[in-house]
């Protein structure tokens, strides 16, 4: 096999890669307009820390933490400082942040641990739209998470439970949760040590 057909050969492969992970994460599921995720997450503030260990990571619970969402976008890292910890990102909608015929007129995407939304005319308010959404960085317990982690799609609805967390290493980097659903921009992402991942529909 010369060079060209070995060049040829791996933009296949990267092709038929490039579709299979289409088809297993970002290949959306559609839904008939309605609100699929009435409510909002249910968050305990914890009086009393506990610590995590991952690695050389300490990670400190701030709350516990349970939502049932709908997946608006996902991305995936396996490059940045936070990827062996958080693999993937979650955007979530829930309120009419979770209807079809109000997704439908607005623009979402992910990019460097952000979400991002966009409208031409707003089909609700713009605090609803902020208030009713965020960006969540899942940390998967054990592998079972993990796997299940792997399965999410974009338009499906999904149920997590575990805990807010922040995160410390030894060399100062640190990476710490948002407490909230009020703020927006940056350190308004929720870091969510997930025990409990289930595709609901």
């Amino acid at each position: 096999m010369n060079g060209r057909q070995l060049g040829l050969a791996f933009a296949t492969l990267l092709v038929v890669w490039g579709g299979m992970h289409w088809w297993r994460h970002d290949r959306p599921v559609h839904d008939d307009p309605g609100v699929l995720a009435p409510d909002p997450p249910e968050q305990v503030d914890l009086n009393t820390p506990s610590q995590l260990r991952r690695g050389d990571l300490t990670l400190t619970t701030r709350a516990r933490f349970e939502l049932t969402a709908r997946v608006l976008s996902r991305d995936d890292y396996r490059f940045d400082e936070g990827a062996s910890l958080a693999p993937t990102d979650l955007a979530m909608g829930w309120g009419r942040m979770s209807d079809s015929a109000v997704l439908a007129r607005i623009r979402i995407t992910q990019g460097n641990r952000f979400y991002y939304w966009h409208v031409d005319d707003f089909p609700i308010p713009r605090r609803e739209i902020e208030r009713s959404s965020a960006n969540m960085h899942i940390i998967p317990a054990d592998a079972g998470v993990r796997g299940m982690l792997a399965r999410v799609r974009p338009g499906e609805v999904v149920h997590i439970e575990g805990f807010l967390v922040d995160a410390r290493r030894p060399d100062g980097w640190h990476w710490d949760t948002s407490l909230t659903r009020d703020d927006t921009g940056n350190g308004a992402c929720e870091l969510v040590f997930v025990e409990s991942l289930v595709i609901d529909r």
